[in-house]
């Protein structure tokens, strides 16, 4: 089968010919039709081992059910991610970590929702109801910070949304439920999904509300320093700050339950899918390139040999 591997020069990954994977009993074999690009797995690229299997995101067919008889038969359309090897034709995928398609999502939408999707809503889940409450959303642009938009405003929060460039994306935030879409921080929020990290992390928790929820699930470099003023959070008795990332959380969550809801959200209209791109995979330098660069909002979602309309 084709797969996309790690190389030492840039982009990083090139289209070799490897073995098709053998499932394990609990694994289900899926043709994959499409997957999505996440920052945090482009920028490990350049560190990874020549050779290595990459990508999480995936939308496709089952080719063979899981030997255990769980999770979706042969012939389903499914949507799921992986640690690693999603960008391939073939990919053997735990059957805790597939969710049905409906017939009403393509599978370029279905392929944003798994990192994204999932980090949106868990983020979500974990803070509570946010009914009438007030929500800040940094990176609004991006694939999390998109869709945490549109949950939120489902949810019936008042939404603000940070971005770069108001101008560029100010019009496209409104559209799927941003309140307000701003280029800096002003006032008091009872929940902050913090989808940058750095500075902006240390912003945040500057202007989170007393008994507030600050969740940070951008992806930092380890060693980084976050300092904020202490006299901000000192006005937000019983604030809390959390990290969330959603691979190191998958053994807790449920997975398929948590797509269904999304794929059903999808489905109904409700949600709109943020995808910025829409290539062959074979322009995977262009989309790695694009998502670098900042160049598009929401994600880069790549199709196997062209399949744009499936």
């Amino acid at each position: 089968m084709i797969a996309l591997r790690v190389t030492a020069a840039p982009p990083h990954v090139a289209l070799v010919e490897v073995p098709p994977p053998t499932p394990l009993p609990y694994e289900a074999l899926v043709v994959v039709h499409a997957f999505s690009l996440n920052r945090g797995e482009v920028l490990d690229l350049a560190q990874s081992e020549a050779g290595a299997a990459v990508g999480w995101d995936l939308a496709g067919t089952v080719r063979l059910g899981a030997a255990d008889g769980s999770g979706p038969a042969a012939g389903a359309r499914v949507v799921g991610l992986v640690r690693r090897g999603a960008w391939a034709e073939l990919v053997a995928v735990p059957s805790s970590q597939l969710a049905v398609v409906s017939s009403a999502v393509t599978d370029g939408e279905a392929a944003t929702l798994p990192t994204a999707g999932l980090t949106a809503l868990r983020s979500l889940d974990l803070a509570g109801s946010q009914l009438a409450k007030r929500v800040l959303v940094t990176g609004a642009t991006g694939g999390v910070g998109e869709y945490a938009v549109q949950l939120a405003s489902l949810s019936g929060a008042n939404v603000t949304a940070l971005v770069r460039d108001v101008k560029k994306s100010g019009e496209q935030l409104r559209s799927v439920g941003a309140d307000t879409v701003v280029d800096s921080l002003e006032g008091r929020f009872d929940l902050v999904i913090d989808a940058v990290g750095g500075t902006t992390f240390a912003a945040a928790i500057e202007h989170i509300a007393p008994r507030g929820v600050v969740i940070n699930v951008a992806t930092d470099p380890a060693d980084e320093m976050v300092a904020f003023r202490a006299a901000g959070y000192e006005q937000a008795p019983g604030a809390t700050i959390s990290t969330f990332n959603l691979l190191d959380e998958l053994r807790g969550m449920d997975v398929p339950g948590d797509l269904t809801r999304l794929v059903m959200l999808l489905a109904q209209r409700k949600l709109v899918a943020p995808v910025g791109l829409e290539d062959d995979w074979q322009n995977i330098g262009h989309a790695i390139d694009a998502l670098l660069k900042r160049t598009i909002c929401g994600k880069a979602v790549l199709h196997l040999h062209a399949a744009l309309a499936r």
